[in-house]
């Protein structure tokens, strides 16, 4: 055996060791604890291998053995499985504010977006400010009404677009078409300008840096299922998506930039979009700050765009 071969076996061995320690520390952590009835875990995989590649499906059939409420041992993670409506509810409407909190991937802890990101962030001032601008500006029915125009255009462009290339016959990517245009409808609401050209090699590649980011949130993980190895970051997952998510900021900085030295000159025609608003609220209350606006744009921007087009 080579030195190599030797590293591997020692370096797989360290995180099993590290993987049995804290699957029997978490379990005499949680030995005492009223929780609800469940199967019965084994050592370092927990419940894991109860779901097999349709876990809902696996959770039905255990559901119908350990009730509507379960736990569940995933790794060295304790969950709790709801699975009936009035279960749902009382978790949901009556201690919605117990239960919140998501859990958080560990991809997501990449320049510490769950600090500052809505969906991640618990119930506190930031999550409000940013909850109260959503609502009034980016989902309020009056900001709706008054970017239908964009919309339309958007929509007309689309339509151009699919009627040239018929009349030329050039075969279309209506994915790419579909995404390009949910795309530039999104970022014409928030910086008024195209982010990608449908024509052009850039739909492509930003629709690539986008599936990039939801891929390595959407796929299973070892760091969220053993703690014990979140250090070393095993899969790569929260790198990759450091990477991802950096290109992303890089462009919201330069728009960003661009916006505020228009701000600042004489004569500058004030805009309606909502970076605009999101500058006016992050000069005159203090509610938000650059960072926050860059975060909320990670949110808003590519998350949406790939779940408008997932059916593309």
């Amino acid at each position: 055996m080579d030195f190599s071969s030797s590293m591997v076996c020692l370096v797989l061995t360290l995180i099993f060791i590290l993987l049995l320690y804290s699957s029997i520390f978490q379990r005499t952590k949680t030995s005492h604890a009223k929780l609800p009835p469940g199967p019965s875990p084994i050592p370092v995989l927990g419940n894991l291998l109860n779901l097999d590649n349709k876990p809902h499906k696996s959770l039905a059939k255990l559901a119908k053995i350990h009730g509507p409420v379960m736990t569940l041992k995933l790794g060295s993670v304790t969950t709790i499985v709801i699975s009936s409506p009035t279960a749902a509810k009382e978790v949901l409407q009556k201690h919605d504010v117990s239960f919140s909190s998501r859990t958080i991937p560990d991809a997501v802890r990449a320049h510490n977006h769950h600090e500052f990101g809505m969906p991640w962030i618990p119930v506190s001032p930031l999550w409000r400010s940013l909850r109260k601008i959503c609502n009034s500006h980016m989902f309020a029915s009056q900001s709706l009404v008054a970017r239908q125009n964009i919309r339309s255009l958007k929509v007309r462009q689309l339509l151009s677009f699919v009627r040239e290339s018929c009349d030329n016959g050039v075969a279309i990517d209506i994915g790419k078409a579909a995404f390009s245009t949910t795309l530039n409808m999104l970022s014409n609401a928030i910086f008024l300008v195209d982010m990608i050209d449908p024509s052009s090699g850039s739909a492509n590649e930003f629709k690539e840096l986008v599936w990039n980011m939801m891929e390595e949130l959407g796929k299973s993980n070892l760091a969220d299922y053993f703690t014990a190895v979140k250090m070393i970051d095993p899969q790569g997952r929260r790198r990759r998506f450091a990477g991802y998510a950096g290109k992303m900021f890089g462009a919201f900085d330069e728009l960003i930039k661009t916006r505020v030295l228009a701000r600042k000159t004489l004569g500058s025609v004030e805009t309606e979009d909502l970076l605009d608003t999101l500058l006016g609220i992050e000069e005159s209350s203090r509610e938000i700050d650059r960072r926050d606006i860059e975060h909320l744009f990670l949110v808003s921007t590519p998350y949406t765009s790939s779940f408008q087009s997932i059916k593309n």
